[in-house]
């Protein structure tokens, strides 16, 4: 079991940044950070596997970038040039494989609310 923990969540005005943590409890070969916002929908922002570099959604690249501390079992998202269509609650994932569908990530953390005003 992998317990993961999210942090740096809040509230920015648009063109802003925020930076998420998400420290999970072991080791895992792969995390991602989703998000839910108001329509109610899940979407995958960035995935990252150890020893590769990050993939992200279209709807981001080239404002967000993911990164990972093996060392400390976590990742992060810089969020850069925030619109408030990203406003969500922010999700961290982790497990062994490379998958943009939420449910089958193994382990998943509760989230943490980004809330962009314009």
């Amino acid at each position: 079991q992998v317990h993961l923990v999210e942090s740096g969540g809040g509230s920015v005005q648009a063109g802003g940044s925020l930076r998420l943590s998400c420290e999970a409890s072991a080791f895992a070969l792969c995390m991602a950070w989703f998000r839910k916002g108001s329509e109610n929908e899940r979407e995958g922002v960035g995935i990252h596997c150890a020893r590769d570099i990050p993939a992200y959604s279209a709807s981001v690249k080239g404002r967000f970038t993911i990164s990972r501390d093996d060392a400390k079992n976590t990742i992060y998202l810089q969020m850069d040039r925030l619109t408030p269509e990203d406003s969500a609650m922010y999700y961290c994932t982790a497990g062994n494989g490379f998958t943009w569908s939420f449910n089958m990530w193994p382990y998943r953390g509760q989230g943490t609310q980004v809330t962009v005003s314009s």
